[in-house]
């Protein structure tokens, strides 16, 4: 089964057969599914704008048992179904969020389940808007635009290239979101004096009793058929000391809904209160949040406009006054009732009415609902620019009912980032580290591809995506296979791993290495013991790595090390550095390339938080020093002094910068003989 919306033309050609079989593991595979696949294509070509120093890739599998802690984004908000939003790696399956169905003449906003949520490593670009909005995404993504769903860039050449974002480009949606409120303690006295003055009696009676005394009475009660701003309230005056009881006023009946009560009768719980809504010498920005998120749960409406009315001359006058401090535009209309009730209307389309609901957060959910809203908006969301990330970038993605969702404020498509989920019937969610699919016909493929007149010898790199030596591969043996098809076809390729397993293949590689250019790389972050098994738990052990290093080089295949992540404050105090550089020369590492950790957006936020709970000391530090997503270039620069200064003292080869890409072209044949065909382009396959 694939998934298509109303109008979708598919994108590109299918690249699997309909069939798939689901291997369940045993043994050490035990907890893992193996899903079997035929590719239509095995070599994938990368978009020469990438800036990637290859430009044909091979995969054999999708997924990752590796799971390593420090490359987890997915902060990309997400419109949810109850009108908030949450950052996309958060999201679960059984989830309601907003997607789009067509209806009439339009697409409109419905709620919809999530089916599946999952995370990839992959090429990633960067696509800015213009109103700022910044989104990061693979690039076989694809966005609503006014011209139908593209992807994010185009594969293969003339009437075969798919649809892609260009910069005339022009995405479909409510536009960029706002940031919800902080919810500290003036957003909580705000909200307060919005309820309490909208909807709560609080009050202090003089009445006589029966022997003629006079006597106090105290009452503080709120009633509401909405129980969120209800909890909301109690939550809110607990805070400050107050308890209340709950009680219901109204049961439900016919067309009335239940209305439940709060209440608190004591002395002091009502002089706390009336205390706390008198007016605030200065109205914070979080104040005016607040105080607007109140009253617009007591007095307020949203039927396509927001309306908040009250008879109170002093309550509107402060209602007109936070909203103008939020950059919202009003207008104000008397109703001519004799109560005197005035109607505060905030105008603006949908993305106004969502950058309200967003930024004041209201604890009533129905009335921030946009079910069957058209797909309208004045929002700027041409696209200004697409430029490729310089690294795979882990990113996240879900499958919805209706094949889409809002993301960022715009109408996102289910992404090809897992692709069986766009070509495979799935219906459980499970991610990346237990479920792999496995391409059983990546060899035979690969045979076919290579063959004379369909390629020219270009290098071809394996671990950009998933590690080609990960704990699978014991099982089917595809990496080796299609290290046997390029040694025999001398053409030269390079490996990314992270995995000892590669050294089951180092006669092959050996064999491969005098026949074409073949190189080697491990990712080795640290040494320390903690740092590895908080950061990569499912890697071998670093020493081990080192070993493989020294095996591989001895063999005559050349292989080097990627210092990272360099981690501040967790892997890059002078003596772990040392450690680590000095085991890399011993192992002979050809190249030693140092990488500080970066934290695009997406990353950063999750990493921080992971961080917020691992390592609380160094959460400050971080936030000041990853304003942006790279350290200073001054930093790096030093961080490439100071391993090259390393390397130097243990007597090791020069820091390896990162080499250009390089082509490896068969001889020229003798003159008068036909030269090999041009190479055919081959699409990104699965």
């Amino acid at each position: 089964m694939r998934w298509r919306l109303d109008g979708d033309d598919g994108g590109q050609a299918p690249l699997l057969a309909e069939e798939v079989e689901r291997h369940i593991g045993t043994g050490e595979y035990r907890g893992m599914e193996f899903l079997h696949v035929r590719a239509r294509r095995i070599i994938n070509q990368i978009p020469a704008a990438a800036r990637l120093p290859f430009r044909y890739t091979i995969n054999a599998y999708r997924g990752c048992s590796h799971a390593c802690t420090y490359c987890a984004g997915g902060e990309t908000p997400i419109l949810m179904g109850d009108g908030r939003t949450k950052p996309l790696a958060e999201v679960r399956v059984g989830d309601v969020v907003y997607g789009s169905t067509r209806s009439g003449n339009y697409r409109r906003y419905v709620p919809t389940p999530v089916l599946d949520h999952w995370s990839t490593c992959k090429p990633a670009y960067s696509i800015v808007l213009a109103d700022g909005t910044n989104l990061v995404a693979s690039g076989d993504h694809r966005f609503l635009t006014s011209q139908g769903w593209k992807h994010v860039v185009g594969r293969q050449q003339g009437g075969e290239r798919r649809p892609h974002l260009t910069l005339r480009s022009t995405l479909l949606g409510t536009g960029g979101f706002a940031r919800p409120p902080e919810g500290g303690r003036d957003y909580r006295a705000g909200y307060l004096r919005g309820m309490v003055r909208g909807d709560v009696r609080a009050a202090v009676r003089e009445h006589v009793k029966r022997h003629g005394r006079p006597s106090l009475s105290h009452q503080l009660r709120l009633a509401l058929t909405d129980v969120e701003a209800l909890r909301r309230t109690r939550q809110y005056l607990a805070a400050i000391g107050v308890s209340t009881g709950e009680l219901v006023l109204q049961h439900a009946s016919g067309t009335r809904r239940e209305m439940v009560g709060i209440r608190n009768q004591t002395a002091s719980g009502v002089a706390a209160v009336v205390d706390e809504i008198g007016w605030p010498q200065r109205e914070t920005l979080e104040w005016s949040k607040g105080f607007l998120a109140g009253i617009f749960d007591a007095e307020g409406s949203h039927s396509g406009v927001i309306h908040i009315a009250n008879c109170d001359d002093q309550i509107v006058r402060r209602t007109v006054a936070a909203l103008d401090r939020l950059r919202f535009r009003t207008v104000v209309e008397r109703t001519g009732k004799a109560n005197g009730l005035v109607d505060v209307r905030i105008r603006g389309g949908l993305r106004e009415r969502l950058r309200f609901f967003h930024t004041v957060d209201p604890a009533i959910s129905r009335k921030r609902s946009i079910v069957g809203e058209a797909l309208r908006s004045d929002a700027p969301l041409q696209v200004v620019a697409v430029e490729p990330l310089t690294e795979p970038t882990t990113l996240y993605d879900m499958t919805t009912g209706t094949g889409d969702f809002i993301a960022e404020g715009v109408v996102s498509h289910n992404c090809f980032a897992r692709p069986t989920h766009e070509y495979l019937d799935l219906d459980a969610g499970e991610d990346f580290e237990r479920r792999i699919v496995v391409k059983i016909n990546a060899v035979e493929r690969l045979r076919a591809e290579l063959a004379p007149g369909r390629w020219a010898g270009e290098p071809i790199a394996m671990g950009t995506n998933t590690d080609p030596y990960q704990r699978c591969e014991a099982k089917y043996h595809l990496t080796r296979g299609i290290v046997t098809e390029l040694a025999r076809r001398a053409n030269p390729f390079s490996i990314l791993t992270k995995s000892t397993l590669v050294l089951r293949d180092l006669d092959l590689l050996a064999e491969a290495a005098k026949a074409a250019p073949v190189t080697t790389s491990f990712s080795i972050g640290t040494l320390d013991e903690e740092v590895w098994r908080t950061t990569e738990p499912g890697t071998p052990h670093p020493r081990r790595r080192l070993d493989a290093v020294a095996r591989l080089n001895d063999a005559g295949v050349p292989c080097g090390v990627l210092v990272a992540p360099i981690l501040p404050g967790l892997s890059d105090r002078p003596d772990q550095l040392e450690a680590v550089v000095e085991a890399c020369v011993e192992a002979g590492a050809r190249t030693i390339t140092p990488i500080l950790l970066h934290l695009r957006p997406g990353v950063r936020e999750h990493y921080l938080a992971w961080l917020a709970t691992a390592h609380p000391d160094l959460l400050a530090g971080y936030e000041a020093r990853y304003a942006r997503p790279y350290l200073p270039s001054a930093e790096q620069a030093r961080m490439a002094a100071r391993v090259a200064d390393l390397v130097a003292r243990f007597g090791g080869l020069p820091v390896g910068p990162r080499r250009a890409r390089s082509v490896h072209r068969r001889p020229s044949p003798p003159p008068g003989q036909p030269g090999p065909a041009r190479p055919r382009q081959l699409g990104l396959g699965i």
